[in-house]
């Protein structure tokens, strides 16, 4: 068994240990010598390499079923609602979305002059419709509910079992 916070990061694990083994594959696929020599000792072969990735792609596809199911079957309550960790997920990077949104309307000017348009006897404005103020609030609230939805994903990641020996990845 391990919490789902440990499995989520085996799954980085996995994945950069895929791309090494692809890489070894390529590596002991292949030896460059003449026709005459003998061929070189090789502490792996192509069979051992294949083999190790057989294993690691098939624990991946478990692992990643375990997570799937995990945060589906879990809830997190946030602002009266009680949402799946996936749903939750998706929740903070919209409220992350959002706030930078807001962030960037708190940036603008009330006014200001539109260069190149206009007459020079008339000319033209780019007015807010909005108080940017009232945005540069709204984005520093926006953070911190993603901030706090965040941290209440990752609490509930420590608190979540699933069933995987990942002894072959881990101490």
């Amino acid at each position: 068994m391990i919490y789902l916070a440990e499995a989520i990061k085996l799954k980085s694990i996995l994945r950069k240990q895929l791309h090494e083994l692809e890489d070894e594959l390529m590596r002991v696929a292949f030896v460059t010598k003449t026709k005459t020599e003998p061929f070189p000792e090789q502490s792996r072969t192509l069979h051992d390499v294949e083999e190790d990735l057989k294993q690691v792609r098939l624990d991946s596809r478990k692992l990643d079923a375990l997570i799937y199911r995990a945060n589906i079957d879990h809830t997190i309550e946030f602002e009266n609602e009680h949402l799946p960790i996936v749903e939750a997920i998706e929740r903070a990077t919209q409220l992350r979305a959002e706030a930078e949104t807001c962030k960037q309307l708190s940036t603008s000017e009330t006014e200001e002059p539109m260069y190149g348009y206009g007459t020079e006897s008339a000319p033209m404005y780019r007015i807010a419709l909005f108080d940017p103020e009232e945005y540069r609030q709204k984005a520093l609230l926006l953070e911190k509910k993603a901030h706090a939805l965040s941290n209440k994903i990752n609490a509930k990641n420590y608190q979540i079992e699933i069933n995987f020996n990942g002894e072959a990845y881990f101490l």
